[in-house]
């Protein structure tokens, strides 16, 4: 496995709290799918986690080497938890079409936060 790109990105929590307290339900439904939505809703500090996932779906943009646009756009990315907490992403739609074209066969994602900050690394992988 070869390492075809990577990504790192970084949001200060308040940005996305922000967004959050001014747009609502229109930003969440513009960058998150319904997953990902149902499990930051039940988190303490929602914020944090909508900042770790945002965070997540630039890294991965960056990774590709696309960034957030026509080839690979927010609701293209889900980030999801396995039962051990580690974290993975989904590509859908153009995402998808996308990753294959690159060769991309798997991403390898990791995530932190605090209370100011969320940070987000994202490796392509593909043969």
């Amino acid at each position: 496995m070869n390492i075809l790109g990577t990504g790192v990105d970084i949001v200060e929590t308040s940005r996305i709290a922000s967004s959050l307290e001014k747009h609502g339900d229109r930003f969440l439904a513009r960058v998150f799918l319904d997953g990902e939505r149902a499990y930051c809703s039940k988190m303490a500090t929602p914020s944090q986690c909508y900042a770790a996932r945002f965070a997540a779906k630039e890294a991965v943009s960056k990774a590709f080497g696309t960034g957030i646009g026509a080839s690979l756009g927010w609701l293209d990315i889900e980030v999801r938890r396995k039962a051990s907490g580690e974290p993975f992403v989904i590509l859908h739609g153009e995402g998808a079409k996308t990753a294959a074209r690159l060769g991309i066969t798997e991403i390898r994602l990791s995530l932190s936060h605090s209370d100011h900050y969320a940070v987000a690394h994202a490796l392509a992988l593909g043969a």
